[in-house]
């Protein structure tokens, strides 16, 4: 299940935001991150299971000040392609080109005259 996440972190510098960063590029799970708002204070984390309060627990350690504003849950691309093919009620099946199967050449019956069965002395 993918997440996204947004944190508002007390990041005052420069300093404090690459902190930030490197927390939560340690925390398991974690696949992408950003730093966003205008007054560049909120940390956007997306990811697979990741555990929210030991993320922000850690952020509180090393910067004194997190909260969670948002977590959602994110859909597969794969999903969301599924439901717009269903939503579609103009679907049009592909075009397919059917060629005709390749003629087999005519069978030849080779047989040895040596292994005939019937008796060639009566």
């Amino acid at each position: 299940m993918k997440q996204k996440m947004v944190l508002k972190v007390q990041m005052n510098c420069e300093k404090c935001r690459a902190q930030a960063l490197k927390i939560a590029a340690a925390t398991q799970g974690v696949t992408h991150m950003a730093i966003q708002g205008k007054e560049k204070d909120e940390l956007m984390v997306t990811g697979d299971e990741v555990d929210s309060v030991k993320l922000t627990r850690c952020l509180r350690k090393k910067l004194h000040h997190a909260t969670i504003l948002t977590i959602k849950e994110i859909k597969e691309e794969k999903e969301e392609k599924k439901e717009e093919k269903k939503d579609d009620e103009k679907y049009t099946p592909p075009y397919y080109v059917c060629y005709p199967p390749y003629p087999m050449p005519p069978q030849i019956m080779v047989q040895d005259p040596c292994q005939s069965q019937a008796c060639s002395i009566m």
